[in-house]
């Protein structure tokens, strides 16, 4: 179909795609011509992982998301950070030396994100891979039920080595800056603004 024909039909069935839908479909078109037009005899640029911002009532947190190497993770984490999804959620879970856990809107570890196009439960694939490893305190990763392909919304972030939960558990992020910011976390405290930086 020519550009000329489907604007008419855009216009007539007044389907727009939102701006996170459509920055996610950029990020990954790009991606996908980096790969196809790679010279592996060259050094090419690569797109920079983005960043997770989290302003909570004990101070700022940064994490880098792994967009290289779980990018289904990062990608449902961004756009529900797009949303606003994560804005006034409190932390709910906090186990000394192990985990700090939120984003749940329903603050009991139950809840998940109901997609507003679906009205279902958005759940995600569990993604997991050798190289992204719990190690220690800082590793961001999705929470998630008995069933590996549960992650929906909810996310932890470890306060001491984990090594037991990695493959079982999709890390897509690393805190950069404000660990000590996280271990001060507790159940009860809340995120004020969580937003996506370059």
């Amino acid at each position: 179909m020519s550009d000329v024909h489907a604007l008419p039909f855009l216009v007539k069935t007044r389907k727009y795609i939102q701006l996170p839908v459509l920055e996610q479909l950029v990020r990954a078109f790009r991606r996908m011509l980096e790969c196809l037009t790679h010279d592996y005899g060259r050094e090419t640029t690569t797109l920079a992982n983005r960043k997770a911002v989290f302003e909570t009532n004990k101070g700022s947190i940064t994490a880098e998301l792994f967009e290289d190497k779980a990018p289904k993770t990062a990608d449902n984490f961004i756009d529900l950070i797009q949303r606003g999804f994560y804005d006034g959620l409190r932390f709910h879970r906090y186990e000394p030396g192990f985990v700090i856990q939120g984003g749940d809107p329903l603050g009991n570890g139950t809840g998940g994100f109901i997609d507003p196009q679906t009205g279902r439960e958005r759940r995600i694939q569990l993604e997991v891979t050798p190289e992204l490893k719990h190690g220690n305190a800082g590793a961001l990763a999705m929470a998630r039920s008995q069933d590996p392909n549960s992650a929906s919304c909810q996310f932890y972030i470890t306060l001491g080595p984990a090594a037991f939960l990695d493959m079982n558990y999709a890390v897509f992020g690393r805190v950069t800056d404000g660990l000590d910011v996280v271990k001060q976390l507790r159940a009860g405290d809340s995120m004020t603004r969580v937003s996506v930086a370059d």
